[in-house]
């Protein structure tokens, strides 16, 4: 099993403790800007900035984009459908949110 490290990042002003496989935190600090810059945006289109809101909405944006993508690549893939299939497995996908979402709720839980 790797070894995991935690890392300190701040999303829209609060701090947050993740943990993090060592050597994948360049990563993780890729992940929270893309994050962190989706909640703004999503926070200045929100009449309603509260931010749970922000965050559900940012979520679901950033969903969409992911399948979006992987739709796109599907299409663009001709006879190597179930290559490009598994680049987008939504199973993976599922099984990452699981492991996030865990993540979160011990932190939020430690608040």
């Amino acid at each position: 099993m790797s070894e995991i490290k935690a890392l300190d990042v701040n999303i829209m002003g609060r701090e947050y403790r993740i943990a993090c496989p060592v050597g994948q935190e360049e990563a993780l600090r890729q992940a929270v800007k893309l994050v962190e810059k989706k909640m703004q945006d999503t926070a200045s289109h929100s009449r309603n900035a509260m931010p749970e809101r922000v965050a559900v909405l940012t979520a679901v944006n950033l969903a969409s984009d992911y399948l979006e993508a992987c739709a796109g690549k599907v299409e663009d893939s001709g006879s190597d459908t179930k290559k490009t299939l598994s680049a987008c497995d939504t199973e993976e996908f599922r099984r990452r949110i699981a492991v996030m979402d865990t993540r979160l709720d011990a932190i939020l839980a430690r608040g």
